[in-house]
């Protein structure tokens, strides 16, 4: 198999004052030839690009507090759903984690594979499907929510108690209320 060559950073144009950076984005020139920070001061008044760098943040949290369990962010919200909602319905899944039904099923059908839930017929509406954690799953839930309880205190550290709350009050707030008429 031939080997690739490795990208080269791109050439400064005769004049410019931005130097190449490694990943292909220029930033202001430092003076001794390196990239300075990018200003970002176009984005940060927005809502959405502050939740989107935090989401992103969050997210290594979890998978580097997770990965030993083997959990994806989606799988434990769903397991975390089914574990305190008894005879809840693939469908108020969907609606509560917005997966449109054939995603929803993908992963639904990789977590009974997994052995973490089951799907079981209900007794009122034989048309339905109630999801339901297995003993398994119910460990698994478990283990993951110890792991939960304190895995984002080392990248909250600089809040407090009461602006953590706030933060994540605000967030639901806005996550809850999108869509709605103004």
């Amino acid at each position: 198999m031939p080997t690739r060559a490795k990208p080269q950073p791109r050439a400064r144009r005769p004049g410019s004052t931005a130097a190449a950076a490694p990943d292909g984005h220029a930033g202001p020139d430092t003076g001794n030839g390196t990239p300075g920070p990018l200003d970002t001061t176009g984005l940060t008044h927005l809502v959405g690009y502050a939740a989107s760098r935090a989401a992103i943040e969050m997210r290594k949290v979890f998978a580097r507090h997770m990965q030993p369990l083997d959990l994806k962010v989606v799988d434990y919200s769903i397991l975390v759903l089914v574990a305190r909602n008894p005879q809840v319905h693939q469908k108020h899944i969907g609606q509560a984690l917005d997966i449109s039904a054939p995603n929803l099923a993908i992963t639904l059908d990789r977590l009974v594979a997994r052995g973490w839930v089951q799907r079981v017929r209900s007794e009122q509406d034989r048309r339905a499907q109630h999801i339901r954690l297995t003993t398994e799953g119910r460990d698994l839930v478990d283990r993951a929510a110890r792991i939960a309880a304190t895995m984002e205190d080392p990248a909250l550290h600089m809040l407090s108690a009461a602006e953590r709350a706030l933060l994540i009050e605000l967030l639901l707030k806005v996550a809850n209320g999108a869509g709605a008429p103004r």
